[in-house]
């Protein structure tokens, strides 16, 4: 029996266990030097971050699209990786923008040759829509996003984080700073799982920085920067408020529904989306809230100020925020303990071990396209480009108890509802509603709320009436004529495809 009490037992392990330490601290001298120890993560440039990260070609890259049109990151790193003479990158965003354009002459020198998204606008969508890309991209919802990844499919190498303000850590909020944004819920993601984790940040606070959206745990390295994004431009485009009389009527004629839904009881959830008469519809909810005393128990997803609004009323108990739509809904989570930031797995990965959006009740979606069957179209226009994002559609539409789609009868000179949609991006059958300025259609499948709906005098009738009604007005559309090349391949909120687009054949 060994006798516990002899040295020499520990002698040899302890040795091995110095020599390693020693070893180690050649590689990070850090360890020895207090001053280092504190600043070792802070590098004096972006092209000093992207060499010690150990980035190569063929690599996966991605971001976070909190700035939306305000984003300054994508572009900044890009191109400085274009200068460094990288090549055959995958780009994995959490989505693009408008602003993005600047990436079509990266992807024609083949910088970037794959893209990985929730969408895309403007020129660089009209360029992959005609054929830029060998490869198509692949576009998928918030939460089918954090199902590829942690499958694997989507594997990042390093993701660049642009933050407001971070300490020397690297603990960083969207919620401090000049140029505050909101919530990191798509961030989150990224500093959870990529390999290597190098922060972009405008200043720097003393530590700790709190709250942290990002640990200082999940940080590699940090850059100072000029500017990571305008928060000014958060809330333009598809976010933006409207005084367009057609959309506030669908707005009102769409909270009218969720009154009249069998939904609109004590405790209810709720979830507005980004287009603008999803936004609208939630100033027309206060009156019909405080008329029938009652209140919501929680507010989800992108989160704006009409949204706060309600939550500082006392009409929304707890606001729970994966991207705030403007500086309002920034504000609220920065001092309000009931806003509450979470990831976009939290949100909505249909993997995850507890999505939020599976504790919805009714939501407002947006629709470029509908069809006989309820399918939705969110990503391609009537002429077959580009030019939305999935985003969170096919999440909540899946879990909500009630889908209220919205959009105008006739939208451009062209009618939004098809016999088939261009691009099927969100299933028929998770569709409960859609709200027009020409009236209600309900889906023959919940009967229940059509009842309802019809008891209490709204404007309802079958969605192949209101097909009609513009063909009358709009006539019959002509079928938009596409070539064999598939630009981009639609993915399911599962990682199925569920749709593809083809390049849209010149004229």
């Amino acid at each position: 029996m060994n006798n516990m009490n002899d040295p020499k037992l520990f002698e040899e392990p302890c040795l091995k266990g110095l020599e390693k330490f020693e070893e180690f601290a050649q590689k990070a001298p850090y360890l020895r030097d207090n001053n280092l120890k504190h600043t070792r993560k802070i590098v004096e440039s972006l092209e000093d971050a992207i060499r010690r990260s150990g980035l190569k070609d063929g690599g996966t890259i991605s971001f976070h699209h909190g700035f939306r049109e305000g984003d300054k990151v994508i572009n900044m790193v890009v191109g400085v990786l274009a200068k460094m003479g990288f090549k055959n990158l995958t780009l994995a965003p959490s989505s693009l923008m408008s602003c993005n354009h600047p990436l079509i002459e990266h992807i024609k020198n083949g910088v970037i040759t794959k893209i990985y998204t929730s969408g895309m606008r403007g020129k660089l969508a009209e360029a992959i829509s005609n054929g830029l890309m060998e490869n198509p991209i692949n576009i998928h919802s918030h939460g089918g996003r954090v199902h590829l990844i942690q499958s694997g499919e989507i594997n990042i190498d390093v993701a660049f984080l642009g933050v407001s303000c971070c300490d020397e850590f690297g603990n960083a909020n969207g919620v401090s700073g000049k140029s505050r944004f909101g919530s990191m819920g798509y961030a989150m993601v990224d500093a959870q799982y990529a390999k290597c984790v190098v922060m972009l940040t405008e200043d720097f606070v003393p530590y700790p920085n709190n709250p942290a959206s990002i640990r200082q745990d999940q940080v590699d390295y940090i850059v100072k920067v000029d500017q990571v994004g305008d928060p000014s431009k958060i809330s333009v485009g598809a976010a933006r408020m409207t005084r367009d009389p057609r959309e506030l009527m669908i707005a009102r004629y769409a909270a009218d529904v969720i009154e009249h839904s069998g939904y609109f009881e004590q405790g209810f959830s709720l979830q507005t989306g980004s287009g603008a008469s999803s936004v609208a519809a939630t100033r027309f909810l206060e009156d019909r809230m405080r008329k029938k005393g009652i209140t919501a128990s929680f507010a989800l997803g992108g989160i704006t100020g009409n949204i706060v609004d309600l939550h500082q009323k006392g009409l929304i108990d707890k606001i729970i925020d994966t991207q705030s739509f403007d500086a309002d809904a920034a504000e609220s989570l920065r001092v309000n303990r009931n806003h509450m930031e979470v990831s976009t797995n939290c949100y909505a990965n249909p993997s995850s071990k507890g999505a939020s959006v599976d504790r919805m009740d009714v939501v407002i979606l947006s629709a470029l396209e509908i069809d006989l069957d309820f399918n939705v179209n969110v990503v391609t226009g009537s002429d077959g480009v580009m030019m939305g994002a999935s985003g969170g559609h096919s999440d909540v539409a899946a879990a909500a108890k009630l889908s209220i789609v919205v959009g105008p009868l006739i939208r451009s000179r062209m009618p939004t509802i098809l016999k088939k949609v261009t691009t099927r991006v969100t299933p028929g059958e998770n569709i409960g509603v859609l709200v027009t300025d020409h009236g209600i259609a309900v889906n023959p499948n919940r009967p229940d709320v059509e009842e309802r709906l019809r008891a209490a005098g709204l404007p309802v009738f079958t969605i192949e009436e209101l097909h009609a009604r513009s063909v009358a007005i709009a006539g019959e559309p002509t079928d938009v004529e596409f070539l064999d090349k598939i630009v981009g391949v639609i993915r399911y909120r599962d990682g199925t495809v569920i749709d593809v687009v083809r390049q849209v054949k010149p004229l």
